[in-house]
Protein backbone atom coordinates (compact mmCIF):
# COMPACT_ATOMS: atom_id res chain seq x y z
CA UNK A 1 0.00 0.00 0.00
CA UNK A 2 1.32 3.44 -0.90
CA UNK A 3 2.09 5.77 1.92
CA UNK A 4 -0.24 8.83 2.17
CA UNK A 5 2.92 10.92 2.32
CA UNK A 6 4.36 9.43 -0.84
CA UNK A 7 5.59 12.08 -3.28
CA UNK A 8 3.52 12.32 -6.46
CA UNK A 9 5.41 13.37 -9.58
CA UNK A 10 3.61 15.96 -11.73
CA UNK A 11 4.70 17.04 -15.18
CA UNK A 12 5.97 20.59 -15.70
CA UNK A 13 3.12 21.34 -18.12
CA UNK A 14 0.56 20.40 -15.48
CA UNK A 15 2.04 22.98 -13.12
CA UNK A 16 1.70 25.89 -15.53
CA UNK A 17 -1.27 28.23 -15.61
CA UNK A 18 -3.27 28.13 -18.82
CA UNK A 19 -3.93 31.34 -20.73
CA UNK A 20 -7.49 31.37 -19.39
CA UNK A 21 -6.23 30.95 -15.81
CA UNK A 22 -3.74 33.78 -16.35
CA UNK A 23 -6.45 36.01 -17.80
CA UNK A 24 -8.81 35.53 -14.86
CA UNK A 25 -6.01 35.81 -12.30
CA UNK A 26 -4.64 39.02 -13.79
CA UNK A 27 -8.16 40.42 -14.24
CA UNK A 28 -9.19 39.77 -10.64
CA UNK A 29 -5.87 41.17 -9.41
CA UNK A 30 -6.25 44.38 -11.40
CA UNK A 31 -9.87 44.75 -10.26
CA UNK A 32 -8.79 44.54 -6.60
CA UNK A 33 -5.95 47.00 -7.19
CA UNK A 34 -8.39 49.41 -8.85
CA UNK A 35 -10.64 49.15 -5.78
CA UNK A 36 -7.68 49.82 -3.49
CA UNK A 37 -6.70 52.83 -5.59
CA UNK A 38 -10.26 54.16 -5.45
CA UNK A 39 -10.26 53.88 -1.65
CA UNK A 40 -6.85 55.56 -1.51
CA UNK A 41 -7.92 58.58 -3.58
CA UNK A 42 -11.24 58.78 -1.71
CA UNK A 43 -9.36 59.18 1.57
CA UNK A 44 -6.80 61.55 0.09
CA UNK A 45 -3.85 59.33 0.96
CA UNK A 46 -0.65 59.00 -1.03
CA UNK A 47 0.82 55.76 -2.27
CA UNK A 48 4.28 54.26 -2.43
CA UNK A 49 6.56 52.94 -5.16
CA UNK A 50 6.76 54.72 -8.53
CA UNK A 51 3.19 56.03 -8.39
CA UNK A 52 4.05 57.73 -5.12
CA UNK A 53 7.33 58.99 -6.53
CA UNK A 54 5.50 60.49 -9.52
CA UNK A 55 2.99 62.11 -7.16
CA UNK A 56 5.74 63.67 -5.06
CA UNK A 57 7.52 64.96 -8.19
CA UNK A 58 4.25 66.32 -9.54
CA UNK A 59 3.46 68.05 -6.25
CA UNK A 60 6.94 69.55 -5.95
CA UNK A 61 7.19 70.77 -9.56
CA UNK A 62 3.60 71.47 -10.55
CA UNK A 63 3.87 69.10 -13.52
CA UNK A 64 0.87 66.93 -14.42
CA UNK A 65 0.84 63.53 -12.73
CA UNK A 66 0.04 61.49 -15.87
CA UNK A 67 3.09 62.43 -17.95
CA UNK A 68 5.38 62.23 -14.90
CA UNK A 69 4.09 58.75 -14.05
CA UNK A 70 4.58 57.60 -17.65
CA UNK A 71 8.17 58.88 -17.82
CA UNK A 72 9.09 57.50 -14.38
CA UNK A 73 7.96 54.02 -15.46
CA UNK A 74 9.79 53.90 -18.80
CA UNK A 75 13.13 52.63 -17.41
CA UNK A 76 11.32 49.86 -15.54
CA UNK A 77 9.60 48.57 -18.68
CA UNK A 78 12.96 48.53 -20.46
CA UNK A 79 14.44 46.64 -17.51
CA UNK A 80 11.51 44.19 -17.50
CA UNK A 81 11.92 43.45 -21.22
CA UNK A 82 15.66 42.88 -20.88
CA UNK A 83 15.65 40.88 -17.64
CA UNK A 84 12.24 39.23 -17.29
CA UNK A 85 11.19 38.76 -20.90
CA UNK A 86 8.59 39.92 -23.40
CA UNK A 87 5.68 37.94 -21.91
CA UNK A 88 6.11 39.45 -18.45
CA UNK A 89 6.46 42.95 -19.90
CA UNK A 90 3.39 42.65 -22.13
CA UNK A 91 1.31 41.26 -19.28
CA UNK A 92 2.44 44.15 -17.11
CA UNK A 93 1.57 46.72 -19.78
CA UNK A 94 -1.87 45.12 -20.16
CA UNK A 95 -2.45 45.22 -16.40
CA UNK A 96 -1.43 48.89 -16.22
CA UNK A 97 -3.71 49.76 -19.14
CA UNK A 98 -6.68 47.93 -17.57
CA UNK A 99 -6.03 49.56 -14.21
CA UNK A 100 -5.94 53.00 -15.86
CA UNK A 101 -9.37 52.36 -17.39
CA UNK A 102 -10.92 50.93 -14.22
CA UNK A 103 -9.81 53.76 -11.94
CA UNK A 104 -11.53 56.21 -14.31
CA UNK A 105 -14.78 54.20 -14.48
CA UNK A 106 -15.19 52.87 -10.94
CA UNK A 107 -16.14 56.19 -9.28
CA UNK A 108 -19.25 56.14 -11.46
CA UNK A 109 -20.10 52.60 -10.46
CA UNK A 110 -20.07 52.98 -6.68
CA UNK A 111 -20.45 55.68 -4.04
CA UNK A 112 -18.17 55.81 -1.01
CA UNK A 113 -19.08 57.49 2.26
CA UNK A 114 -17.04 58.37 5.35
CA UNK A 115 -14.34 55.82 6.20
CA UNK A 116 -12.30 55.68 9.39
CA UNK A 117 -8.76 56.57 8.22
CA UNK A 118 -6.98 53.87 10.23
CA UNK A 119 -9.38 51.16 9.05
CA UNK A 120 -9.19 52.60 5.55
CA UNK A 121 -5.38 52.46 5.51
CA UNK A 122 -5.36 48.81 6.64
CA UNK A 123 -8.11 47.89 4.15
CA UNK A 124 -6.27 49.62 1.29
CA UNK A 125 -3.05 47.78 2.11
CA UNK A 126 -4.82 44.43 2.34
CA UNK A 127 -6.84 44.83 -0.88
CA UNK A 128 -3.81 46.03 -2.86
CA UNK A 129 -1.69 43.18 -1.47
CA UNK A 130 -4.15 40.48 -2.53
CA UNK A 131 -4.51 42.09 -5.95
CA UNK A 132 -0.77 42.38 -6.51
CA UNK A 133 -0.08 38.83 -5.32
CA UNK A 134 -2.64 37.55 -7.85
CA UNK A 135 -0.94 39.58 -10.59
CA UNK A 136 2.54 38.43 -9.54
CA UNK A 137 1.54 34.77 -9.45
CA UNK A 138 0.19 34.96 -12.98
CA UNK A 139 3.38 36.40 -14.41
CA UNK A 140 2.63 40.12 -14.47
CA UNK A 141 3.06 43.31 -12.48
CA UNK A 142 1.85 46.88 -12.36
CA UNK A 143 5.20 48.13 -13.59
CA UNK A 144 7.51 50.40 -11.68
CA UNK A 145 9.46 49.22 -8.67
CA UNK A 146 7.49 45.97 -8.54
CA UNK A 147 9.44 44.82 -11.60
CA UNK A 148 12.78 45.32 -9.86
CA UNK A 149 11.46 43.85 -6.60
CA UNK A 150 10.34 40.66 -8.36
CA UNK A 151 13.67 40.38 -10.16
CA UNK A 152 15.62 40.76 -6.90
CA UNK A 153 13.46 38.15 -5.18
CA UNK A 154 13.87 35.64 -8.01
CA UNK A 155 17.64 36.16 -8.19
CA UNK A 156 18.59 36.56 -4.52
CA UNK A 157 15.66 35.33 -2.44
CA UNK A 158 15.29 38.73 -0.75
CA UNK A 159 11.52 39.20 -0.61
CA UNK A 160 9.85 41.61 -3.05
CA UNK A 161 7.75 43.04 -0.23
CA UNK A 162 10.82 44.04 1.75
CA UNK A 163 12.37 45.69 -1.33
CA UNK A 164 9.24 47.74 -1.87
CA UNK A 165 8.92 48.62 1.80
CA UNK A 166 12.50 49.92 1.98
CA UNK A 167 11.85 52.15 -1.03
CA UNK A 168 8.53 53.35 0.41
CA UNK A 169 10.12 54.28 3.75
CA UNK A 170 12.51 56.61 1.93
CA UNK A 171 9.72 57.98 -0.24
CA UNK A 172 7.45 58.74 2.67
CA UNK A 173 10.35 60.44 4.42
CA UNK A 174 10.48 62.89 1.51
CA UNK A 175 6.67 63.11 1.40
CA UNK A 176 6.68 64.19 5.06
CA UNK A 177 8.24 67.47 3.90
CA UNK A 178 5.41 68.10 1.42
CA UNK A 179 2.22 66.62 2.88
CA UNK A 180 0.42 66.87 6.26
CA UNK A 181 1.82 64.51 8.87
CA UNK A 182 -1.52 62.72 9.30
CA UNK A 183 -1.74 61.94 5.57
CA UNK A 184 1.80 60.57 5.53
CA UNK A 185 1.20 58.49 8.67
CA UNK A 186 -2.00 56.87 7.39
CA UNK A 187 -0.45 56.32 3.96
CA UNK A 188 2.62 54.70 5.53
CA UNK A 189 0.39 52.37 7.56
CA UNK A 190 -1.26 51.20 4.36
CA UNK A 191 2.12 50.72 2.69
CA UNK A 192 3.39 48.63 5.61
CA UNK A 193 0.31 46.37 5.52
CA UNK A 194 0.67 46.00 1.75
CA UNK A 195 4.37 45.17 1.65
CA UNK A 196 4.45 42.93 4.72
CA UNK A 197 1.57 40.89 3.25
CA UNK A 198 3.47 40.53 -0.05
CA UNK A 199 6.70 39.63 1.74
CA UNK A 200 4.98 36.91 3.77
CA UNK A 201 2.74 35.47 1.07
CA UNK A 202 4.53 35.86 -2.27
CA UNK A 203 7.01 32.99 -2.12
CA UNK A 204 7.69 30.69 -5.06
CA UNK A 205 8.60 27.86 -2.73
CA UNK A 206 5.09 27.88 -1.23
CA UNK A 207 3.01 27.63 -4.37
CA UNK A 208 3.34 25.38 -7.38
CA UNK A 209 1.60 26.76 -10.45
CA UNK A 210 3.41 29.41 -12.47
Amino acid sequence: MASPLQTVEISADALRHTRLEDAQGLGVGVLLCALGTLLLTHLGFITGQTAGLALVISYATGWSFGPVFFVVNLPFYAFAWARLGAEFTLKSLGCVALLSVLVELMPGWMTLGPINPIFGAVLIGAVLAVGLIAIFRHGGSLGGLGVVALYIQDRTGFRAGWVQLLFDLGLFGVAALLFPASVVAYSLLGAVVLNVAIAINHRRDRYIAR
